[in-house]
């Protein structure tokens, strides 16, 4: 869906020249039949399991966005009182709504008793607690998970590693253990569910296959049964050539044996895998300035548009609108206008000939990106652009600076 027809970069058969060309840089582009293609994808992979797929709204919440989710049969998994009401404006279900997240207020645990949501993934004993007292004032009952945090190192990330213990997520295998032997104490709570997550961007189906025997360990010393299994997310794409997509057939298998075994449903939370590749982060070249060992391409979006270079270290491909025929450059680095060294994204030791006032695309930008995007430095929030069926469609306007002002 994003390619190159000729030298031109095009999404949806779009090019996306014309689009920079009628709109303000820098702004998202996303392409719809993308998503479609990567869930519906996700679908027939684990189609034997008949898995809820509850989309990850933490990687992109665009309302557009999550309706087409929704359209598609999709539910959510969401980590705010703030993406429980998106979501729940969007049109999804109560009933396929997951609110995970180690830091829950008593606001955001009164909405989601309230909206009597699928699950609530208790993270501590003082979270299960307090929902019970929040249940008992409102005489209701609330399906709650337990979310384990198995000690596995997923081998991602460091800043985005959830599953070891040293990671402030879930609950260890001895306390969830001996939380599910003494929760007969908490009248107004109904334990539907055990909880897993172990990280983002994950490339190998090993440290999922090691999650898989950390659950039957509990469920064999809790003899506890479980209607959920929700096994997460973290489904890794590929950023670059040395990246290789997982391959999650022989996970599918796994996970399907294991359904079996233990007579339960399961739930799925994927979002990068699903929008990661969809979008991309269309910018205008400002300068090119040399120095003595490099040329900074100082193109207008920055880490403030963009954030995952700078937070975590991230690559992501940058390419031009226009592809020349050779790479005749040498030693270029990205950056971006904002005031810090780390606004910067990606070098390369060739490229494409390029100028000034040129356009360029940075790639895999569907998931992580608009979510993380900031006024810093008084910028604007950039526009979001959808490609739907032939049209081209704004599903957020760029911000104006009269409204960054007048707040």
């Amino acid at each position: 869906m994003i390619n190159y027809r000729g030298n031109k970069l095009s999404v949806e058969n779009k090019y996306v020249l014309k689009i920079a060309k009628n709109n303000q840089t820098p702004f998202y582009l996303y392409s719809a039949k993308a998503i479609k293609d990567n869930f519906e994808q996700f679908c027939r992979v684990f189609k034997k399991i008949n898995p809820l797929i509850c989309f990850s709204v933490k990687s992109n919440s665009n309302p557009k966005i999550l309706r087409i989710l929704k359209g598609l049969g999709a539910g959510a998994d969401v980590v705010s009182g703030g993406e429980l009401l998106k979501v729940l404006n969007a049109g999804i279900s109560p009933k396929k709504i997951v609110f995970s997240g180690v830091g829950k207020s008593t606001d955001e645990l009164k909405m989601a008793i309230k909206r009597k949501i699928l699950l609530i993934n208790a993270e501590s004993y003082s979270e299960i607690a307090l929902i019970n007292k929040l249940s008992k004032s409102s005489k209701r009952k609330t399906s709650i998970g337990l979310r384990l945090n198995p000690d596995i190192d997923a081998k991602t990330l460091g800043k985005i590693s959830t599953g070891r213990a040293v990671d402030k997520f879930g609950l260890s295998r001895k306390k969830l253990i001996e939380v599910c032997k003494n929760l007969k104490e908490f009248k107004h709570i109904e334990l539907n569910s055990l909880s897993v997550h172990i990280g983002s961007q994950i490339l190998s189906d090993i440290p999922f296959k090691k999650t898989l025997k950390v659950i039957e360990e509990i469920i064999r010393k809790t003899k506890t049964h479980f209607k959920f299994i929700d096994l997460g997310g973290g489904f890794g794409i590929s950023y670059s050539s040395k990246e290789k997509r997982i391959k999650l057939n022989n996970y599918s298998n796994l996970v399907n044996k294991f359904k079996k075994k233990y007579n339960c449903n399961i739930i799925f939370e994927p979002g990068r895998a699903i929008i990661g590749n969809t979008g991309i982060l269309v910018s205008k070249i400002q300068y090119i300035k040399n120095s003595i060992s490099k040329s900074f391409v100082i193109i207008d979006a920055g880490m403030n548009d963009f954030m995952r270079p700078a937070l975590y270290g991230a690559y992501h491909s940058i390419v031009p609108l226009i592809k020349s025929k050779s790479q005749s450059m040498k030693n270029l680095e990205f950056v971006g206008p904002i005031c810090e060294t780390s606004c910067k994204f990606s070098s390369y030791k060739k490229y494409y000939k390029i100028k000034e006032e040129d356009y360029v695309a940075i790639l895999d930008v569907g998931a992580y990106g608009s979510v993380l995007s900031s006024n810093y430095n008084t910028k604007p929030l950039p526009a979001e652009i959808l490609i739907d069926k032939n049209h081209v469609k704004i599903i957020r306007k760029r911000q104006s600076l009269s409204e960054i002002i007048k707040n």
